[in-house]
Formats: C-alpha cells, sequence, structure tokens
C-alpha cells in the first residue's frame, strides 16, 4: 500500500469512536424497525465506505470482483460438467490475473529490464489495499461452490461475505458457508449484551497488542532494517535484538488486529475464524504453520496444496508440493525476492521436519513425552522462525543476507563502552573473550533487550484470547477443532466481573492513550 493513503484503522479515533459505534447502531436499528435485507444492506454500505475511505477509485475494482465472482459462482450451479470446470477455470484465472497485475507487474517487470537490459517501465502501479484477502477468499469460495459445498442466490448476502469490514482488510480468511449462515440468526439481529461484552473486551486486548506492545518494539526494528541503515555498526546483539523485537512485533501486530476483527464481529454476534494460537509455543514447524496465519495456512494446504497432488503421489512428490506451497506462499506475502527466501526456507523446514517424523516413525521412537526433548525442539522451532522473519523484514536480500550475518557473529561483538564499565572486571574479561567496546547506544540497547524480555512471556507463557475466553466461544475452530479443548489457565479465564471489567477497561485506556501516533498493521502492505 502506498506511503501516505489514509486508512481507516481499527486502531484510530475515527474508527473506535465514531465509524463503529454508529456501524452497530445502524445495524440494529435497520433490522429492528424494518428488515434483515435492509439490516444487512446498512452493514454492506457501511463496509464499502470503510473500504473507501483509503481510496475511492479503487472502489470499483472491489465492487467488480464481488459482481465477477458472484457471476461466476452462480454459473457454478449448471449441470453440465466441462461447462462448470471451464467456468471455475476461468473465474480463478480471472482473479489471480488481477492479483498479479497489482502486485507482481512491476516486480516482473523490474526482474526482466534486470536480467535482459532492458527498459521496459508500465508506471507505478499501487497495490489495492487487501487485494489479497479478498482475492483468495472468493476463490476458496468459487472452488467450494464447485464442489459443491456451497452456493449464494443473493446478490446482498454474498457482497457482505465479502466485504464485512471487520475482516475485509486483513482477513481471518473466512468461508461463506461459516459466515452468512450467522447473519441470518434472529438472536443476532438484536443487540445483546453478552456479545458487547465479550466483543468489546475481545477488541480492547487487541487494541493494547497493537499500540502499547508492537508499536512500542517497532523503534528497535527500524534502525537495523529500514532501507540504508545497515552498516558495520550493525553487530551480534543489535542484529539479534532487532531481529527478536520484529519477531514480537509482527506477532502482536498481526494477533493484535485479528483479534480486534474477532472482538468488532462478535458485537454484532459473528463469531470469526481463530487465526491465530500462541504460534510461538510450536515445538516444530508443522505445528508452527498450524497456530500462525491459521486461515491462509488452511486456504494453502485445501486449494493449493493438496490441488497440486498432496501427498498422493508419493513421498518425493509430496516434498515438492510442500515446498511449491510454501515457496508461492511467501509470493503471496510481497512481490520481492525476500519474501521468496522467506517462503523457500519455510518450504524447506518442512520438508525437514515431515523427514525426520517419517524417520523417527520408521525407528519406532517417541519422544514427545520426554521435556528435554520438547525443550530442544521448542529452541530450534523458534530460531527457525526468528531467522526466516529477518527475510521477510528485509527490503533486500542484500539487507537480510548482512543481518543473518551479524546473527551468526561474522560482524563482531559491539558492547557499549558504559555498560562494560559498569560491569567491572566482567567487562574487562568480556573485552579479553573479543568483545569491542563502542561509544553511545547503551540506553537504546538495554532498553530494546528489556522490552524483549518483557513481552516474550506474554508470547510463550500466558494464554491466548481464544483460551482467555474459551467458555464464552469467541471464535470459530473450522479445521482444528483440537485447539478448541486446549484452556488456559482459570485465573485467566474471562468472565462477567469486576476483576476482568478493569483489567479491559485499563487495557482499553492504555491502547487509547498510545494513539497519538497512529501506525498501519503491518500486514496491510501485503
Amino acid at each position: 500500500m502506498p506511503r501516505g493513503q489514509l486508512v481507516l484503522l481499527f486502531n484510530s479515533y475515527e474508527f473506535i469512536f465514531l465509524f463503529f459505534p454508529l456501524c452497530a447502531l445502524g445495524f440494529f436499528i435497520c433490522a429492528r424497525y424494518f428488515s434483515l435485507d435492509t439490516a444487512l444492506g446498512f452493514l454492506v454500505f457501511a463496509s464499502l465506505g470503510f473500504y473507501a475511505y483509503w481510496k475511492p477509485a479503487y472502489l470499483l475494482l472491489l465492487l467488480f470482483s464481488i459482481g465477477f465472482n458472484f457471476a461466476v459462482g452462480r454459473a457454478l450451479s449448471s449441470e453440465n460438467f466441462w461447462r462448470r470446470r471451464s467456468t471455475l477455470i476461468f473465474g480463478i484465472a480471472v482473479n489471480l490475473g488481477l492479483l498479479a497485475y497489482f502486485k507482481y507487474a512491476n516486480f516482473f517487470i523490474d526482474n526482466v529490464n534486470a536480467a535482459f537490459g532492458m527498459h521496459w517501465d508500465v508506471g507505478t502501479i499501487f497495490l489495492p489495499l487487501a487485494i489479497s484477502f479478498f482475492t483468495f477468499q472468493q476463490i476458496s469460495y468459487l472452488v467450494d461452490a464447485w464442489q459443491g459445498k456451497t452456493h449464494e442466490y443473493n446478490f446482498l448476502h454474498y457482497a457482505l461475505f465479502v466485504c464485512f469490514f471487520p475482516q475485509l482488510i486483513a482477513g481471518p480468511i473466512v468461508h461463506h458457508k461459516a459466515i452468512i449462515p450467522q447473519f441470518m440468526k434472529p438472536e443476532n439481529l438484536t443487540p445483546r449484551w453478552s456479545n458487547f461484552a465479550v466483543g468489546i473486551s475481545i477488541f480492547a486486548i487487541g487494541l493494547f497488542k497493537k499500540t502499547v506492545i508492537a508499536d512500542s518494539l517497532s523503534a528497535y526494528v527500524g534502525p537495523v532494517y529500514d532501507a540504508g541503515s545497515v552498516g558495520s555498526n550493525v553487530d551480534f546483539f543489535r542484529a539479534w535484538g532487532s531481529s527478536l523485537a520484529y519477531t514480537f512485533q509482527l506477532y502482536f501486530d498481526f494477533s493484535g488486529y485479528s483479534d480486534m476483527a474477532i472482538g468488532a464481529a462478535r458485537v454484532f454476534g459473528i463469531r470469526l475464524p481463530v487465526n491465530f494460537f500462541s504460534p510461538y509455543k510450536s515445538t516444530s514447524i508443522i505445528e508452527f504453520w498450524r497456530r500462525w496465519h491459521i486461515t491462509l495456512s488452511q486456504f494453502l494446504r485445501d486449494y493449493l496444496y493438496i490441488a497440486l497432488g498432496g501427498n498422493r503421489k508419493g513421498a518425493t512428490r509430496r516434498y515438492v508440493n510442500l515446498f511449491l506451497t510454501m515457496l508461492l506462499g511467501g509470493l503471496w506475502h510481497g512481490a520481492g525476492w525476500p519474501f521468496v527466501i522467506w517462503g523457500g526456507l519455510h518450504g524447506s523446514y518442512l520438508m525437514v521436519n515431515h523427514g525426520w517424523r517419517h524417520i523417527m516413525s520408521r525407528l519406532g521412537w517417541d519422544f514427545s513425552d520426554r521435556a528435554g526433548y520438547r525443550a530442544a525442539s521448542w529452541i530450534l522451532t523458534f530460531l527457525a522462525v526468528v531467522f526466516s522473519w529477518v527475510y521477510f523484514r528485509a527490503p533486500t536480500l542484500e539487507h537480510g543476507n548482512q543481518i543473518v550475518l551479524a546473527m551468526l557473529g561474522m560482524s563482531g561483538f559491539h558492547i557499549p563502552a558504559g555498560i562494560l564499565a559498569r560491569l567491572g572486571e566482567t567487562g574487562t574479561s568480556l573485552v579479553a573473550m573479543g568483545m569491542v567496546p563502542v561509544q553511545g547506544g547503551g540506553a537504546a540497547i538495554i532498553s530494546n533487550y528489556l522490552w524483549i524480555m518483557i513481552v516474550a512471556p506474554i508470547a510463550l507463557v500466558l494464554p491466548n484470547v481464544a483460551q482467555i475466553f474459551n467458555k464464552h466461544e469467541p471464535v470459530l475452530y473450522e479445521n482444528d477443532k483440537a485447539f478448541r479443548n486446549i484452556r488456559g489457565s482459570k485465573l485467566l479465564s474471562w468472565d462477567y466481573n469486576n476483576r476482568w471489567a478493569v483489567a479491559v477497561a485499563l487495557a482499553g485506556v492504555a491502547g487509547i492513550l498510545t494513539l497519538q501516533q497512529v501506525s498501519e498493521f503491518l500486514y496491510f502492505q501485503f
């Protein structure tokens, strides 16, 4: 998304105090005094306005996409197999064609020019907000319609499925059959205080995660990762401090957005799919991808990995399919070689993980109940993820390579002289071991690592939002229903009481007080 464009952010005064309350008020008034379709029409109109606030011209693209895919979905009801098949191929091709043009045209032209010394120029093509998400969501609808899992003959309902504002911009990616029937329930057409309490509480926690935690961590990421910032002064400690800060920033930023989307939808009585389930607690890359950006992982599995053949054509083909799926998943995140490398790394990780499980199974070994094995598995998984995030954030491959080399100790070990002086004899010993004293920067590096020490336990130890609100069914568990039974502690189980009212109020107030420096969500660029 081009810098400088206005977006009606969840973490903004305009959304929290104006758009959202007026939208909820209008919906329930229309449902009470008019009709269901009037209420749904109001919600569609408000959602389109929410999108148009960014750049009105691109509203035409969203409307075209909705109208085109609705028509294709209707055509898929034909009883002629070959007509249905060709219609599905055509529909997917148009969706991917639009995505390719807006997201990858400049990337493709730049690489052709670099490879062949040419000078093609198609101008600057701005990436339309949310095109990746609403395109994938509608492709999933077309495939589901082709398979006879769902059909929609009401354009208003279909438009709401695509553009419902809580999940329009950055997901979760939803299925038609899971969302639209919820709008038809009579109990969701009247305001329910239980929905308001649960929804606003989840929204407040998500706001806190974004504005207080994620935005605070960003101060330690930019100085190392922003273009032009890498140089000889980025050593082992700065590289690790910044990379760990980004690891947690990305999680709290995107899971915070997902929580806010889930909370906003719940006010309307709608339960969105769970999108994060404590991914940094994973003890394998396979488990990580069951817990991280869950709706995208499920989309890639159901509509790409399985379409490529999955594991139906032998072990070798299975590993190739895994690698290709993650490679394309990396490219989906952004038109740049660092994203390709990131996807390739995770494809390689998954191949190794599946291969290791196969070897363990053949040998009859099972150490999953041993604490030492699980701890080692967690450390290896977490480090693999942190190293991959370097390329996810780095603007160029060279930039990412420099940071990785610094994390491996290739750029030296610099410690501010002030810190060494306070360590006394220990500082002298560190210098003798090869640590290099540098002037300045002590406060920044101490603050960097203190923030990591504060936020790491939140991600690694505390229960997540789905667990905290488990008794009140805050989310949908579409495919991984096993998560439903993973409960958090009784102490951190949300309920209607004063203790939680105060805690949520404090989180909400802290989130609102940090809105002076409003920042976009990281996933808006994808």
